[in-house]
């Protein structure tokens, strides 16, 4: 009969033990300045220091990519050929003048190394540009010719310390801002330039007669690098250093006293820089051909 069949047993049900709930504590009240009292300050967050980055030593680079070049060649050699190379490639993005001649001059002097050779100079360029974008304030190459002991080849150069020529520069440049009031720019001047090193201190020492006067102005737009020099490396590594700051200015090859600068001078000997070919330059320059032609001379 159905109800003489045995109920089975269920299994005892095991209790698993319910979490306690946890009490959070409730914030405290927000504080509210009495009536009469002035409202609190609001505590701005302390933003996030930045950590430094380090500089990088664009001279050991230099060097050491340097020393790659002067394991089948000379020094001496690897160095005139990277400055010919290195002015004769920032030349011909706009003297298309003298485009051609320099063209060959290059294509000659970079087939006479390897392909991996090749490809160390633009490493040597590029070093050169981030040091001089790193630390305007120097005269880079020639502290590598120095650091090369190269001071002692050919016509025995050794160039100024820097921190020299910038005293120079602030003893020299007194008028400065009075010239540029009066002709719209300056122009610094340096027979025997070497690599620069007078020329660049005396650009920036009026750089910062510029910045801190009463209508700042840009430095680039308003003075003018002239230079020369009888050594045709030691003259294009001050245009290499010119051209990377981006000044405008010429630099001509040849003897100051018995071959100095005149308007009837072939164009061969010149090098510009980019900045010199400017809208802001192009346009002084148009002017002032005018002012001759109508009689308006440059007093300067």
């Amino acid at each position: 009969m159905f109800w003489n069949k045995k109920k089975s047993k269920s299994k005892p049900q095991i209790k698993t033990p319910t979490p306690k709930p946890i009490k959070t504590k409730e914030p405290p009240p927000k504080w509210e300045p009495p009536f009469g009292e002035t409202k609190k300050k609001e505590v701005k967050s302390p933003e996030p220091v930045m950590k430094a980055e380090s500089k990088i030593d664009w001279e050991d680079k230099f060097l050491k990519s340097f020393q790659q070049l002067t394991y089948r060649h000379r020094a001496w050699d690897v160095w005139r050929d990277y400055i010919l190379l290195h002015a004769c490639s920032i030349s011909n993005v706009l003297d298309k003048e003298n485009y051609d001649q320099r063209e060959k001059r290059y294509l000659k002097i970079i087939h006479q190394y390897s392909k991996e050779e090749q490809a160390i100079f633009p490493e040597l360029a590029a070093y050169t540009t981030m040091a001089l974008d790193q630390n305007q304030e120097q005269d880079f190459l020639g502290k590598m010719f120095m650091r090369l002991n190269l001071g002692n080849r050919s016509t025995g150069q050794f160039f100024t310390p820097y921190h020299v020529c910038e005293l120079m520069a602030e003893v020299v440049a007194t008028y400065a801002l009075e010239k540029i009031e009066k002709y719209g720019y300056i122009s610094i001047n340096d027979p025997c330039c070497g690599a620069g090193a007078t020329l660049i201190a005396g650009v920036h020492v009026i750089r910062k007669q510029l910045e801190h006067c009463d209508t700042p102005r840009n430095y680039q737009n308003h003075i003018l690098v002239v230079a020369q020099d009888v050594d045709e490396i030691v003259g294009l590594m001050c245009y290499i250093q010119i051209s990377l700051l981006g000044l405008a200015g010429f630099i001509k090859i040849g003897n100051s006293i018995t071959d100095p600068m005149s308007t009837d001078d072939s164009s061969e000997n010149y090098w510009y820089t980019p900045m010199y070919f400017s809208d802001v330059w192009s346009t002084r320059r148009m002017i002032n051909q005018m002012n001759k032609i109508f009689g308006k001379g440059d007093d300067e």
